[in-house]
């Protein structure tokens, strides 16, 4: 596995290789009764779970003892390899389903590291004062489009913060654009990258240069009907 890391540019200890195995053998365990995730090949785990998950860390300069908000955690990608990777930093992790925050707790357990867990939706929590703008990053590894994906993030951005879009092409970048302005961010840059195995990937950092206005994040089904 260190082999593998290594090839994408990304060096970790024994330690962490064995944390990474930890992981993924608990992970494939609980995924026979607990769909977390259809990828479940040696190979494809590393490479689409882990090096995907860690590398905006090599693309970005994020400081010892960040705070970090992961939104839709799922089965624990991006923030657990990341936590692995970089034990220093401060995650919470939040999930609307709490069937994953039970896994969430007790995956991090199997690894030995610690993360706060959260259960809720994230246009509810993101109205929340413990919540809203209090986090110097937030991530996210979705599906949905850029400009709906940055309404769920960027209010727990704090402002000079950073959301981080982990997405599999740059081309939603014009879209989400005016979505981005509007609730109080900027695209600073867009990152490509291609795994080992030739996926292509990208990395949209938005910079919070503004307090989103309270308005902001609507219902999920505003969202969905009228997307910014």
């Amino acid at each position: 596995m260190i082999e593998k890391f290594k090839a994408a540019g990304i060096d970790i200890t024994e330690e962490q290789q064995e944390q990474f195995e930890r992981l993924m053998s608990f992970m494939l365990d609980y995924n026979k009764n607990v769909n977390l995730t259809r990828i479940t090949e040696r190979d494809e785990v590393i490479e689409k779970h882990y090096i995907d998950s860690i590398l905006p860390l090599v693309h970005i300069d994020v400081p010892r003892g960040t705070k970090i908000c992961d939104i839709g955690s799922g089965a624990g990608f991006p923030a657990l390899p990341m936590k692995i990777y970089r034990p220093d930093l401060l995650f919470t992790l939040v999930d609307s389903l709490n069937k994953r925050i039970t896994y969430l707790d007790l995956a991090c357990k199997e690894i030995g590291v610690s993360c706060q867990l959260v259960h809720g939706r994230s246009e509810e929590l993101g109205r929340k004062p413990q919540f809203r703008e209090q986090y110097d990053f937030v991530t996210a590894r979705a599906v949905a489009a850029l400009n709906v994906l940055s309404e769920y993030c960027l209010p727990f951005v704090k402002v000079g913060g950073y959301f981080v879009a982990m997405k599999g092409a740059e081309n939603e970048v014009e879209l989400g654009s005016k979505a981005i302005e509007k609730l109080g961010g900027k695209i600073e840059r867009v990152d490509e990258y291609t795994l080992p195995s030739g996926d292509k990937r990208c990395i949209v950092l938005v910079k919070k240069v503004r307090a989103t206005p309270p308005q902001y994040p609507r219902a999920s089904g505003v969202m969905a009907k009228r997307p910014l």
